[in-house]
């Protein structure tokens, strides 16, 4: 588990509030990346596009149709919002999968923020937008009345058990599949003369872990597509 830990980039053992660690440089990593992909790739505009436009312009149609199925045409307007998120743990993700890097995601320190961020962020929009009437996503009109101040309750919990599914799911998705692969790849030496029996699990598990990265982008974002539905239209 050690490929998860935490360090300081410029030596010494303690990590401070201000302390520059691997976690630090691969979230800056991604950062670059994203801009690189989105800014930089995109920018000639051509009319025909070159790769990197090309991927830019899928990624922005992928997240623009998935705003507007999963949440209406009216939450467009949070486009830039969800389309940061996707991008960000999709690069995270996929940077992940280079030997020898780190793999930001797989910390539940990133993703509880990510994931707090959006629960936050949804939870202020939607009194904003709908004042105490978005109190309604917790009331379940089509239920027996009888049955209604406890389906309230539950609603309650489940609302506030969300950032932590959310986190939980994309931090343990991440962690599982590395520690598997490090794990395969520690049988290589072991085995002697049969050391291809782990090469090719490991060559196996990498291909599924990058479709486990790209998965694990779409989850959180749909998600967050999800929950930010509820604000703009909290009703049963």
């Amino acid at each position: 588990m050690d490929q998860f830990a935490v360090r300081p980039l410029f030596g010494g053992d303690t990590v401070g509030l201000f302390t520059i660690t691997n976690v630090t440089l691969w979230m800056a990593l991604t950062v670059l990346a994203v801009t690189l992909v989105m800014v930089v790739g995109a920018r000639g505009r051509a009319l025909v596009p070159t790769r990197s436009q090309s991927v830019a312009e899928l990624a922005y149609s992928f997240i623009y149709k998935m705003i507007e199925d999963v949440t209406g045409r009216d939450a467009v307007r949070f486009f830039p919002y969800v389309m940061t998120i996707f991008m960000f743990v999709l690069f995270a993700n996929v940077l992940g999968l280079i030997p020898w890097s780190f793999t930001t995601t797989s910390h539940i320190a990133v993703t509880a923020t990510l994931a707090l961020a959006v629960f936050i962020t949804v939870t202020v929009l939607g009194f904003v937008i709908n004042g105490v009437g978005f109190l309604r996503l917790f009331w379940v009109d089509s239920a027996p009345l009888p049955l209604r101040p406890v389906l309230a309750l539950i609603e309650l919990i489940s609302y506030f058990v969300r950032p932590v599914s959310h986190s939980i799911r994309l931090a343990g998705a991440m962690m599982a599949g590395h520690a598997v692969a490090k794990v395969f790849a520690g049988f290589t030496a072991a085995l002697g003369m049969a050391f291809f029996i782990p090469i090719l699990a490991v060559t196996a598990l990498y291909a599924l872990e990058l479709l486990v990265a790209v998965i694990q982008a779409y989850v959180f974002t749909i998600l967050t597509c999800v929950y930010l539905k509820d604000a703009l239209h909290p009703h049963h």
